[in-house]
């Protein structure tokens, strides 16, 4: 099954901080694809952004921000909807995965904001990084979360469930199936050098070594094909390259297309 294309702004943040973000959306457009996911909106207010969208005929599904936290929820609902969304997305960092007492705390604040969100006509979903695919005593910490949070949905970023190798990406998919509504795609270096760690707010993270799709170890052909089938798109996302970021995210659609696993405007 093909699937549409989208990218998460996030990817050429450096381009929008550069250029500003209407030429970022512009540069989208021209290579294809069909819909973005914001991850801030740089020079332009989130009305002036979706204007600037719809006029080059792209779509959006989601936004990356403002990030559904407790105490930005306000804020969260506000910018949904100027953005025309239903939906919005949560996120939580390595110590709040840390132990099963930190777990149980990130569940309550999930479950809190679900109920908030729904009395506005909300859902949310959650997006993932490595850290919830480690495991606890033999399970994976975003199963005991997900257990914990039976309302929340998933926009499953494959390349980090797979944990550096750890985990079979596709199986990872077909393990949260029911629960995924939007998924992100990224390509890389699997391995996971335990030497190779550097500091990221205070905490210490993994080196992350990313390559445009299609250039890395990751089965991305077997990860569409465990997927949902209502999940009608597929979101490229590049936290970094070794090549310049523009030619990184026209090549990962253009390895896309070529290869029948998703389409665009071109």
């Amino acid at each position: 099954m093909k699937r549409k294309l989208a990218v998460q702004l996030y990817s050429l943040r450096a381009e929008a901080e550069k250029d500003g973000m209407a030429s970022v959306l512009k540069t989208v457009a021209d290579i294809g694809y069909v819909a973005v996911e914001p991850a801030g909106f740089f020079d332009l207010s989130p009305k002036d952004f979706v204007k600037i969208m719809t006029d080059l005929g792209l779509e959006m599904y989601s936004s990356h921000r403002p990030w559904c936290r407790i105490d930005t929820i306000d804020e969260t609902i506000k910018t949904a909807h100027e953005l025309g969304l239903n939906r919005v997305v949560c996120g939580f960092g390595p110590k709040d995965y840390e132990n099963l007492d930190a777990i149980k705390r990130t569940a309550d604040q999930t479950n809190t904001m679900l109920d908030k969100l729904a009395a506005e006509g909300i859902s949310l979903f959650q997006h993932n990084h490595y850290w919830e695919f480690e495991k606890i005593d033999g399970k994976l910490k975003y199963e005991i979360y997900a257990e914990l949070c039976p309302k929340i949905k998933f926009e499953l970023d494959a390349y980090w469930s797979a944990n550096f190798g750890a985990n079979n990406a596709a199986e990872m998919v077909e393990k949260f199936y029911h629960r995924i509504v939007l998924l992100h795609m990224k390509d890389g270096i699997l391995e996971d050098p335990n030497s190779d760690l550097k500091m990221v707010n205070g905490t210490y993270e993994k080196k992350v070594n990313l390559r445009p799709l299609g250039e890395g170890k990751l089965n991305i052909a077997e990860i569409l094909a465990a997927a949902p089938a209502e999940v009608d798109h597929v979101v490229v996302e590049l936290d970094n390259s070794p090549f310049d970021m523009t030619e990184s995210i026209r090549r990962s659609y253009d390895y896309m297309v070529k290869t029948g696993l998703g389409y665009g405007r071109k």
